[in-house]
């Protein structure tokens, strides 16, 4: 079994599954669909999406604040990043929002796992990530 056949076995399993399906090359910067630059792993717009429509009684800065924790690596470190990164899948995000003249604290979710079917699963291929000239195509 080739690489190729092994992939498209995995795509046909999770569009199955439900997740829609996107082209790599087709979401990227000079593609049909362009919503990343090359040098991004996430899609912003998607999850920007996801944080408004799970999070709506949360204030707009409150939700913006917390797309940018994100998207901002706190550590030169990966493992910790990618620690991080996973309590905010897992817990939330803890953030901070001025109310009725008051300071108030909460959380964006950026899943639900309460309700799955408010989530949007997509699976891509041929995802391509350009980072000091290297390219990167992550498995």
């Amino acid at each position: 079994m080739t690489e190729n056949e092994t992939e498209y076995i995995c795509l046909d399993y999770l569009k199955n599954l439900g997740y829609n399906y996107a082209l790599g090359p087709d979401i990227s910067t000079d593609g049909l669909f362009a919503e990343r630059q090359y040098n991004e792993v996430i899609l912003v717009n998607r999850l920007k999406n996801c944080i408004n429509r799970l999070n709506p009684l949360i204030p707009d800065e409150a939700r913006d604040e917390a797309l940018k924790k994100v998207l901002r690596t706190t550590c030169p470190n990966l493992l910790i990043n990618n620690e991080i990164f996973h309590q905010y899948l897992t817990e939330g995000i803890d953030i901070e929002y001025r109310k009725d003249g008051n300071i108030r604290g909460d959380k964006v979710y950026l899943v639900d796992f309460n309700n799955p079917g408010n989530n949007e699963f997509l699976t891509v291929n041929q995802f391509t990530v350009i980072e000091n000239n290297n390219n990167k195509r992550p498995i």
